[in-house]
């Protein structure tokens, strides 16, 4: 049964050393947890970004959460190049796993399904397998005359995390297109979501509704915070604010900068 709770209390959840899957910037990402966590000195995290990450993996990463990052990768956008993931791969002060899109969704995909490993054949040519120890590179075991292919260990995140628009009084949750958010949290061992706004209803009863909802089988515990996403974008309720976004990338080229965003808009 889903948990109705406080933020503070949702992100005393996640333990240190975590293995944490966290939402792309399209798709919700719950800005006001990631803050708390940051609060709440959360350390040595295995962060996989599904498959990129943006404002919120920097500033993890900045703020010393992260301690493992597997991203495809790491970016502000329009607003420039993640300032905190650039010095941190520069510094060595954390260890980078180099990734692709499509190995991100299909292992996750293994692991929602409860097999071992996946096959994937479009990483063949490219050197990122030299780098990935614990991806093997097999003939074609059907000898289908498809050449090699590569298997890709089921990832399992201990938590998944991400924002909604609303969820019901029963811990439904809507994610309406970003099926990503569904396979995310199928394949993990907890998920935490914060919402908008909880609704007295019940999501799958509704014919328009149940095809884009996240049912609370798959939700261990739900904060509802106005926000949430902020200053990042949510569909329908609110834009992201590039000016904030652009201000962030500015102030965090250095450490000093990044430490004065951490104490007006994180740490107060």
């Amino acid at each position: 049964m889903t948990v109705f709770e406080d933020l503070d209390t949702l992100a005393g959840h996640v333990a240190d050393g975590a293995l944490v899957a966290l939402a792309p910037e399209y798709s919700w990402v719950p800005m006001a947890l990631v803050r708390a966590l940051i609060r709440h000195k959360v350390r040595d995290l295995h962060l996989l970004c599904v498959p990129i990450g943006g404002l919120a993996a920097d500033m993890m990463i900045g703020a010393g959460v992260v301690g493992t990052l597997e991203a495809a990768a790491v970016s502000l956008g329009e607003a420039g190049p993640a300032p905190r993931f650039i010095a941190a791969v520069e510094g060595r002060t954390m260890t980078m796993r180099d990734t692709t899109c499509p190995a991100i969704h299909t292992a996750l995909q293994a692991s929602e399904k409860g097999v071992p490993f996946m096959p994937l054949s479009g990483l063949i040519g490219s050197d990122i397998t030299s780098h990935r120890d614990d991806w093997k590179v097999v003939d074609d075991p059907l000898g289908a005359g498809g050449g090699p292919i590569v298997l890709l260990p089921a990832i399992k995140p201990d938590v998944t995390l991400f924002h909604s628009p609303r969820a019901d009084r029963d811990g439904n949750v809507w994610i309406g297109r970003r099926r990503e958010l569904a396979t995310m949290a199928h394949a993990s061992a907890t998920t935490l979501v914060t919402v908008e706004t909880i609704e007295d209803r019940d999501f799958l009863a509704d014919e328009t509704m149940a095809a884009g909802t996240l049912p609370s089988l798959y939700v261990t515990a739900i904060a509802e915070v106005e926000g949430g996403a902020r200053p990042l974008g949510l569909t329908d309720c609110y834009e992201r604010d590039m000016d904030h976004i652009r201000a962030y990338g500015k102030a965090a080229k250095t450490e000093a900068g990044f430490q004065a965003y951490l104490d007006e808009h994180v740490l107060k």
